[in-house]
């Protein structure tokens, strides 16, 4: 009998590796709608504002257009004692995340208002009470504010009228896709393999533990990414080569990152009704996006006034003129201080004459906007 026992040969096996990791699973779209908390004190939001918030970093547009539009109601404001600076770029930035902003009113003994100080908007709740207003703190407790004491300003929603909700909601799954797809590449470079295979023996004398050592070497070889792989032995074959890679993907000729990412960056522009120029995109083509200066006058026509607006809203709470707004230098008029033909004939006590209206300029002597328009 022989001292050495004959080794017998194994099954043959199969394993996977790289399983596949989901990237994202919350979506802060889902609408929870607007009941009371279970203490009946005040209402939850209809949407999560922890996801908003999270949503801030989730692309390299979404958080820096929002900062760029806080940067904008800033730039003209004119600070005040009952708001200051420091406050209202709290509150401007709360206004573009979640819809809403809150301030808090404080007064002197005569009752009057003399400072007011932001609330932040992601721990705000509208009580049941018109008026009541709490604060929830890290501990799970509320701090309940004494009734009209705060300033409560939001963005319209049409389902409910207790919180506002942010202009961009329509196009979060843009923001969430430009994420994931960002994620999906990250891991496609750290996975080392860049594709998934099938890693292929053909050996009839494989047995248990050699086959759980080249599972065990395969593992960590690689690092978990969103690849799956797959390690085959097959003891009786007919198959010339020992050891087999065979590909069954190529994440170069199958990968649409750059479509994907450039898809949604369009749509996150939409979103925010942001011009390409002004949000820090680089132009694909040598024409560029055209006059910036003219951009900004128009953005500022069609947005930053409306985005104003809101704030202004803090005067009638406060019924005095706490919130104002330079007008951008381009909007002076400098024709102010130049009088009309009939003004000057009303000066001296004589009847206005037709076309006396125009303003004139000073080399031609015609009309303004004959000279504008030539």
């Amino acid at each position: 009998m022989s001292e050495h026992t004959a080794k017998q040969p194994s099954a043959s096996h199969v394993f996977e590796f790289g399983d596949p990791e989901p990237v994202l699973t919350n979506n802060p779209l889902d609408y929870l709608g607007t009941y009371l908390d279970i203490h009946g004190e005040y209402y939850r939001p209809p949407v999560s504002l922890t996801g908003l918030a999270n949503l801030m970093s989730a692309n390299a547009h979404h958080g820096p257009i929002l900062h760029f539009k806080k940067n904008m109601v800033l730039k003209w404001f004119i600070p005040s004692k009952l708001v200051t600076y420091a406050s209202l770029q709290k509150a401007a930035l709360d206004y573009g995340v979640f819809g809403n902003m809150y301030f808090q009113k404080f007064k002197n003994h005569f009752g009057k208002v003399v400072r007011t100080e932001r609330l932040p908007a992601i721990s705000m709740r509208r009580g049941k009470e018109p008026g009541q207003f709490f604060k929830l703190k890290n501990d799970g407790s509320t701090i309940e504010f004494k009734k009209d004491e705060v300033i409560h300003i939001k963005e319209p929603d049409i389902m409910q009228e207790i919180y506002g909700l942010p202009e961009y909601m329509g196009g979060i799954q843009a923001v969430l896709l430009s994420e994931e797809a960002g994620l999906f590449r990250r891991k496609y470079y750290s996975n080392g393999a860049h594709m998934g295979y099938i890693l292929l023996t053909n050996d009839a004398d494989l047995d248990d533990n050699t086959a759980k050592k080249i599972e065990e070497k395969v593992r960590a070889s690689k690092g978990p990414g969103n690849f799956r792989s797959l390690y085959i032995n097959i003891g009786k074959t007919s198959a010339r080569k020992p050891v087999e890679i065979i590909p069954v993907g190529d994440i170069s000729t199958k990968d649409e990152f750059e479509r994907v990412k450039n898809i949604t960056k369009q749509e996150m522009l939409s979103m925010h009704r942001m011009q390409a120029g002004l949000s820090g995109v680089i132009a694909e083509n040598t024409g560029g996006f055209g006059d910036i200066e003219k951009i900004m006058h128009v953005y500022h026509e069609l947005e930053i006034g409306a985005m104003q607006q809101p704030f202004l809203e803090i005067n009638k709470h406060l019924g005095t003129k706490a919130v104002s707004f330079k007008d951008p230098i381009w909007q002076k008029d400098n024709s102010k201080d130049v009088m009309t033909i009939n003004e000057q004939r009303v000066q001296n006590g004589l009847e206005p004459i037709e076309g006396g209206n125009a303003i004139y300029m000073p080399s031609g002597n015609i009309p303004a906007i004959e000279a504008e328009e030539g």
